[in-house]
């Protein structure tokens, strides 16, 4: 079963910023995947990202903790064990 938006948003709440939109045709990539909407979890402070999560089009691509240096991890979801790992983004064809 995937996880659709609606559990993640139950689990994780509502995200502070969204960034894109997964009708959106344009794909951008972060930490390795490739998504079309990103939600945007933040800290106490209200300033720093603490988690993201990274749609595309409407599979859940990855949820990741941002670490302070900028780095993430691939963080599971509580009801459902780890996330699936992301699909490598394909190579450029020369």
């Amino acid at each position: 079963m995937s996880v659709d938006r609606g559990t993640v948003w139950k689990q994780l709440g509502a995200p502070v910023d969204q960034i894109g939109s997964v009708n959106e045709p344009r794909t951008r990539e972060d930490y390795g995947v490739a998504w079309n909407e990103k939600w945007i979890y933040r800290g106490p402070d209200g300033a720093t990202v603490v988690r993201v999560v990274l749609w595309n089009r409407y599979d859940l691509a990855g949820v990741f903790a941002v670490r302070a240096d900028g780095s993430a991890e691939l963080e599971s979801l509580p009801e459902h064990g780890l996330v699936p790992e992301p699909d490598p983004i394909p190579e450029p064809e020369a």
